[in-house]
């Protein structure tokens, strides 16, 4: 998630989702090239590198976008790559005219190319496999060349389907189906491809120019809006299901408890939606339409009616039809919100009770005032109760925090410290400006550790450097976290538009980069991140994530540090609890796992080809299936008593109970995947099995009970 400035607009992730034939629909390119000509002048002018859009960049362009076509350079023959050169030169130029022309013919081509593949696809689908010898398959062609001729591709195409082949057969699919499930999968690949209309591949070609400034620059379709809003109000309006894209048809994966459908009882699992109407209005065929489209048709603002059409689970035909009628009403987000937990850990002599607060995001309502939603407001709450229960120390848990808003981090950071500098910011011109902490006091004053990972990014990054720079609290996890750095501004495109747009969803928003920021220290959390005081073992180490894993990252720069006053209790014991992890962590099996399997990953990503020889690929699976099972079988034998916790929801502070939907992270993340909701859906897990402990979150509590311990020992002597 962006740290955005206020008057905000628009969203975190772009989807690209449209209905209908490219081929038919691509014809009107007016009101799209007028829109390019308003990003590109954006661009130019208000970001926060100033950099000129001219024949270098065109260039850039025009690789981008064909690599954001044609990832994998398996679609495109070379010789289609060289007759888009001739492009190469006047991207530039065509923007300023709004011209954005060039972006449907490389599609027209690319859109061909890709039912080529298909077909051939099902062609080899018939042919004779032996899973054996010493054929491998370069899974990632990225910076490998584009097959120079058909025949060439068609070889790549083979090793491929001889790749999915196998793979079904590892997952012991019968010859027969598997050929099933590889044939659908690229008839939903052509299905898809034709279903996105002008909006989806302006989105792509814009955001092809948009990308070479930094990577948090983005052009954002109309459909995109409501996403963001979502993630950031942590509610929205509809039915309360998820749904999943199955065989062409969304299907009802879970209905939420305490939403709509759950309290009509109508609506059961499995149930397909074949139609979608607006209260009296007609009703729209949803059958292969792709899934981020459907959900956008039942959603709807509160109190108003949706008509679904659907084919029940238990119709003994296929061909029955029933028709639901909801009202939709307002899901909370419930799973996104602040939650804290009071830790009953032994220690030698006694118990001591620990606070504890996971905070998934910088969340808040940009419409919602003080009534709105708020991190910090909601910390605030949990805060006062963890007071009232004596806790002795704290854990703030921001691991899979991935940013958000801006004041809600200087906000939140002020509950830790009496006030003061949080932030610096410096904008194009070299102006710098503070982030400030104005509210005087302290909520907790206690000893506290920060849990932070490589997720851990933007406004997280912001509350962890300043909660270090004070000495206010110790930083626990990953080597580094994410470094995202910058300050994003989203600007509605419509009224920059020549002619109004026709379409009432508006023409869409950009979002760009105007700022970066910097700790209080001087330096700046871009590309670097924050490093904790304490580093945990982390597979997450060997992974690329990180800003400066992303192409056209901003670099790491320094700036004046300002006077503060650090935290003037004890001064933590860095180097005595570091010790004392190092210990645990050197013991305990868990973490030995993480070592293991993070020196596995180091070598497997070292590879760049995967064998296609199904005896070794079936012992190398059947390896790591008899590793994981000793791992489940040591964990029930060591059977560790789990610590005593007691859970307190924003709920629970009102004497309340959750009545509406919780929706988990999962679903929104799921809409780039294969479901997606406007409900919740939690994760099964088997009844005897013993799950892998949070090693992270164990040895945040030993580090915090020790530090708790050591500072108790001090007082006391002094």
């Amino acid at each position: 998630m962006e740290i955005l400035i206020r008057n905000f607009v628009g969203t975190v992730c772009v989807l690209l989702v449209a209905t209908g034939s490219v081929h038919a629909e691509l014809t009107s390119t007016t009101e799209a090239g007028q829109v390019g000509m308003v990003v590109s002048k954006l661009l130019e002018e208000r970001h926060y590198t100033a950099r000129h859009l001219d024949d270098t960049m065109a260039k850039e362009m025009l690789k981008n976008y064909l690599n954001a076509l044609d990832y994998n350079h398996t679609f495109f023959l070379q010789s289609d790559v060289e007759s888009f050169q001739h492009f190469a030169t006047e991207l530039d130029n065509d923007f300023i005219v709004g011209d954005i022309k060039p972006a449907l013919e490389i599609y027209r081509v690319y859109s061909n190319r890709v039912e080529q593949v298909a077909g051939a696809v099902k062609d080899l689908l018939q042919e004779n496999y032996a899973f054996v010898g010493s054929d491998t398959l370069v899974l990632d062609r990225h910076e490998l060349p584009w097959p120079a001729t058909e025949l060439e591709r068609r070889d790549l195409l083979r090793q491929r389907v001889k790749y999915e082949l196998l793979e079904e057969r590892l997952n012991k699919e019968k010859p027969e189906e598997a050929i099933k499930i590889i044939t659908r999968r690229y008839d939903s690949m052509v299905r898809y491809l034709r279903e996105n209309d002008l909006d989806t591949i302006t989105g792509m070609y814009l955001n092809s120019l948009a990308s070479l400034y930094d990577p948090h620059t983005q052009y954002m379709p109309p459909v995109s809006k409501d996403d963001f809003e979502i993630q950031m109000r942590l509610s929205l309006s509809g039915i309360g299901a998820v749904l999943e894209s199955k065989d062409g048809y969304a299907k009802i994966n879970t209905v939420v408890p305490g939403g709509p459908a759950d309290l009509d009882k109508r609506l059961k699992v499995n149930d397909r939606i074949v139609g979608v109407a607006q209260g009296n209005g007609p009703m729209l065929d949803v059958v292969d339409m792709k899934l981020n489209k459907v959900v956008e048709h039942i959603r709807g603002k509160k109190g108003t009616v949706v008509r679904l059409k659907i084919i029940p689970a238990a119709a003994p035909d296929t061909s029955t039809r029933t028709e639901i009628i909801l009202t939709r009403d307002e899901i909370k987000l419930t799973e996104q919100e602040a939650k804290a937990k009071i830790i009953e850990k032994p220690v030698t002599g006694g118990t001591i009770k620990l606070g504890y607060i996971d905070l998934p995001s910088f969340y808040m309502d940009p419409k919602g005032g003080l009534d709105g939603k708020s991190a910090s407001r909601d910390v605030r709450k949990l805060l006062l109760k963890l007071r009232d229960e004596k806790v002795t120390g704290l854990i703030l848990d921001l691991r899979r925090n991935t940013g958000g808003s801006l004041p809600e981090a200087i906000a939140l950071t002020g509950l830790f410290i009496d006030s003061g500098p949080v932030v610096q910011i410096r904008d194009p011109q070299n102006r710098i400006s503070i982030g400030q902490d104005q509210d005087r006091g302290v909520l907790f004053d206690g000893p506290m550790i920060v849990l932070v990972s490589h997720v851990s990014a933007s406004a997280s990054e912001i509350c962890a450097a300043a909660l270090q720079d004070y000495g206010r609290a110790i930083i626990v996890g990953d080597q580094s976290t994410f470094g995202k750095g910058t300050v994003q501004q989203v600007l509605d495109i419509d009224p920059m538009l020549p002619v109004k747009p026709q379409d009432a969803t508006g023409a869409g928003a950009l979002k760009l980069t105007i700022q970066k920021f910097y700790r209080v220290s001087g330096g700046s959390t871009q590309s670097h991140g924050v490093t904790p005081d304490i580093v945990l073992p982390s597979i997450l180490d060997v992974a690329k994530i990180g800003e400066n894993n992303l192409p056209h990252f901003l670099p790491y720069d320094e700036i004046r540090p300002v006077k503060i006053d650090r935290w003037g209790q004890s001064a933590p014991p860095v180097d005595v609890l570091r010790r004392l992890a190092a210990m645990r962590v050197a013991q305990d099996p868990e973490f030995r796992y993480i070592v293991e399997d993070t020196e596995r990953l180091k070598n497997k990503s070292a590879e760049k080809t995967v064998s296609l020889n199904e005896a070794q690929r079936l012992t190398e699976k059947l390896v790591t299936e008899h590793r994981e099972e000793l791992r489940k079988q040591a964990r029930t034998v060591r059977h560790i008593e789990p610590l005593k916790m007691t859970e307190i929801t924003l709920a629970s502070l009102t004497g309340g109970t959750n009545t509406v939907a919780a929706i988990t992270r999962k679903v929104l993340d799921d809409s780039a995947k294969n479901s997606k909701a406007d409900g919740a859906k939690k994760p099964a897990t088997g009844e005897n099995e013993v799950p892998a402990p949070d090693t992270n979150f164990d040895e945040g509590v030993n580090i915090l009970a020790d530090l708790v311990q050591l500072l108790g020992n001090q007082n006391a002597k002094n």
